[in-house]
């Protein structure tokens, strides 16, 4: 549970960091962008056949990815084709705010998963608790920015955005103070990050990624891009 504060803590920290860099938000994005995809890539899909390799072969956990990907498309999909404004010229409020809902939500439940997966490998051993920990903190500061980065992107207020951070960094304390009295076998746990994977693909590849480049210059926001990956590789590696 003191570790899971740590990662509220830290999400806080990443998101009040996007909050006051909000005139570069470009900038953020494209972080965002790179971050949030090689989180899907060198933590959660590596996991998910890791943890269930007992289940499933590493090309059902693929699909399983590949059905929150499609399945998040569709989402997105319905979500515009439902809301837009009469003369067409892009999405409505009501759009808006759901896209916030679906992807801020998104990560807000993986944060939840993370305090979850905290408290499980603390009672498996503390070796264990202290790998995933330090795995956890050192990338909920990203979460807390992107979840912020979402919000504002899809014309979130910093007030609205502000809710969802703190949603997303209570989440871990919730889902550790579950982890003491509920258990999930693990082939449940590796589709349930199989299909986060999938979500976080789709939301950085065809939602921040596109943002990041719309009339700005390339080159600074393709090197956030990059960067961002980059940290998240090293941060992936190092955890493990």
């Amino acid at each position: 549970m003191f570790i899971s504060l740590g990662a509220c803590g830290a999400t806080l920290a990443g998101g009040a960091l996007a909050l006051r860099l909000r005139d570069r938000l470009h900038l953020i994005l494209a972080f965002s962008a790179g971050a949030i995809i090689a989180l899907a890539f060198f933590d959660l899909l590596p996991e998910a056949i890791k943890i269930g390799s007992s289940t499933f072969e590493p090309a059902s956990v693929l699909a399983i990815a590949a059905v929150g990907f499609f399945g998040y498309t569709v989402l997105d999909r319905m979500i515009l084709l439902h809301a837009h404004h009469d003369g067409g010229a892009g999405p409505a409020e009501g759009a808006l705010v759901e896209r916030q809902w679906a992807g801020a939500g998104s990560l807000s439940v993986h944060s939840l998963m993370d305090g979850f997966a905290i408290g499980v490998a603390f009672r498996a051993s503390p070796g264990i608790g202290i790998v995933v920990a330090a795995a956890v903190l050192a990338h909920d500061c990203s979460d807390g920015m992107n979840t912020v980065n979402l919000v504002l992107k899809n014309g979130g207020s910093t007030k609205q955005a502000f809710r969802w951070l703190f949603t997303d960094a209570l989440a871990p304390v919730v889902g550790a103070a579950a982890s003491l009295v509920v258990s999930l076998p693990s082939s449940a746990i590796s589709s349930l990050l199989g299909l986060f994977a999938g979500f976080f693909l789709y939301i950085g590849a065809s939602d921040l990624l596109p943002e990041s480049f719309h009339a700005h210059p390339k080159f600074l926001t393709t090197l956030m891009t990059l960067f961002g990956a980059g940290l998240l590789y090293v941060v992936a590696r190092l955890a493990g």
